[in-house]
């Protein structure tokens, strides 16, 4: 069975930075794609960055380049996803996902950047 486990989400102020987590159970992680979206209150789940099952193919968001670092540890089963200079525009609930004939989620961890 599946299991995606987000982790690291908290309450930070503009310019701060965050590293979350998603520990994974249940399927060959390093034969997935792996990668990390955003829901804010309001809107629709957003792309935001996402890693091939090796790693060698990134790819990011126009709005989060040069301020977040996805990577993955398949040793470890876990991605992660460093988000450095956030903005209050960032505070969202992030989820990841786990693709390879279908999509896997979490169940997310909530981001909130405010003064």
């Amino acid at each position: 069975q599946v299991h995606l486990v987000e982790s690291g989400g908290d309450l930070v102020q503009p310019g701060g930075s965050l590293r979350l987590s998603c520990a994974a159970s249940g399927f060959t992680f390093s034969g997935y794609s792996m990668s990390w979206y955003r829901q804010a209150p309001g809107k629709e789940r957003e792309f935001v960055a996402g890693i091939s099952p090796a790693g060698g193919a990134i790819e990011y968001a126009d709005s989060v380049k040069g301020r977040f670092t996805i990577s993955r540890d398949n040793a470890k089963n876990t991605l992660y996803l460093q988000m450095n200079s956030l903005k209050p525009e960032d505070t969202a609930v992030y989820y990841c996902k786990a693709l390879k004939d279908r999509g896997y989620w979490g169940q997310g961890t909530q981001v909130t950047v405010a003064s």
